[in-house]
Order: structure tokens, then C-alpha cells, then sequence
């Protein structure tokens, strides 16, 4: 699995793609259409923060420019309803933090030009995510926003975390697993480690 694409930004698409050369190859990503303009305009360097998503007949990667934007698309596929390029489209219209916010504070309006978002999808937003996000407290301005985030674990078994959720195992099942395959882990390519989380929880 992909994590993390640091390299050369190439090309930007009107359409959310853009392709990044790292080490001579380069990599198809889609992103939000918001993203583009956070990016630095090509040809440039960059760190992208990648979803990876694999299916049996292909591999896509979703490319974000901070981990909480990435965060809070992982979340929103988490919702009955919402896929990938409905999750792009909302994140294409509210960064992590304004999603977080309007969800927190029961803004159904912020929603209303996001394309695909109906009003039940919105109040299924509202009750399903809730209560996964933080916020500052107090009179003055919260802090910033933060997603609520698994615990952290070395860069390739963060990525099994992350891969084990994806495939619908609760995040304390993917911990338990992830605790399990540690010990014995250094060196071992990701899908090594996937293999024995797999097994863990078969």
C-alpha cells in the first residue's frame, strides 16, 4: 500500500487528477478540486498524502495535501452512501476542518452545492460522524481541528492499519492485529505484514 508520494508534480487536471514523478515514475492521483490550488503549481516539488484503495482489477490512489484532509476522507467512506468520488466532491467544496465544524455544529447548509449530498445523506452525515471529530473549547476561537486518528504506528504498519480498516475491520480490531505482527516486523515488505494481520483476524 502507498502512503505517503513525495516527488515532482507534472501535470494538474482540470478533472481532480494529477500526476507526480517519483524516481522517474509517475503516478496517477486523484484529488479533490480543491486541492490543486494548495498544491505548488507543476512543475514542482510536493508531499502528498495518499489513500490507497485495491480492488482485483485495479489500484487507485487518492492524493491529499494534509493528513487531515486525508483523514476525514477515510472517514467519510466510512458512511453507507458515500464512495470515493462522493467523498472527493465534499472535500472538493469543505477542507477537513470546515467539514468538521459544519458536522459538529449540525450546519446542514454547508452542504447545499455540494454535488451528490442530498438532505438525507446530509443528516446521515451529522448523526454517523459526530462524534469523530475533536474541537476546541472556550470562549475564544477553537483550536484547530484535529480528526480523530489511529495510534501511531511505524510508517509501513500504519499503512496495514490503515488497509485493515479500509477493508471494514473496526480500528480496535486493526490495533490488536497490528500489536500482534509488531514484534516480528522490521524489514518485512507491507504485504508481507498484511498477509499475517489477515491471518490474525481470520
Amino acid at each position: 500500500m502507498i502512503g505517503r508520494l513525495t516527488g515532482i508534480i507534472v501535470e494538474q487536471g482540470l478533472d481532480g487528477s494529477c500526476i507526480v514523478d517519483v524516481g522517474g515514475v509517475g503516478y496517477e492521483v486523484h484529488v479533490p478540486l480543491g486541492t490543486p490550488g494548495r498544491l505548488p503549481q507543476p512543475p514542482a516539488p510536493a508531499v502528498i498524502h495518499i489513500h490507497t484503495q485495491l480492488r482485483e482489477d485495479a489500484l487507485t490512489l487518492y492524493g491529499f495535501a494534509t493528513l487531515d484532509d486525508r483523514s476525514a476522507f477515510r472517514t467519510l467512506i466510512s458512511v453507507t452512501g458515500i464512495g470515493p468520488k462522493l467523498a472527493l466532491g465534499i472535500l472538493s467544496s469543505l477542507s477537513a476542518h470546515e467539514l468538521a465544524d459544519a458536522i459538529h455544529r449540525g450546519d446542514r447548509n454547508r452542504f447545499k452545492n455540494v454535488s451528490g449530498v442530498g438532505k438525507k445523506l446530509v443528516e446521515r452525515l451529522v448523526l454517523e460522524l459526530k462524534d469523530k471529530f475533536h474541537f476546541g473549547t472556550g470562549s475564544v476561537p477553537a483550536a484547530p481541528v484535529r480528526l480523530v486518528t489511529p495510534p501511531a504506528f511505524a510508517s509501513t504498519l500504519g499503512t496495514v492499519h490503515g488497509a485493515l480498516v479500509q477493508m471494514g475491520f473496526k480500528p480496535i480490531e486493526a490495533e490488536r492485529a497490528i500489536e500482534q505482527i509488531t514484534p516480528s516486523a522490521a524489514h518485512k515488505p507491507t504485504e508481507e505484514l498484511l498477509r499475517e494481520a489477515l491471518a490474525f483476524l481470520s
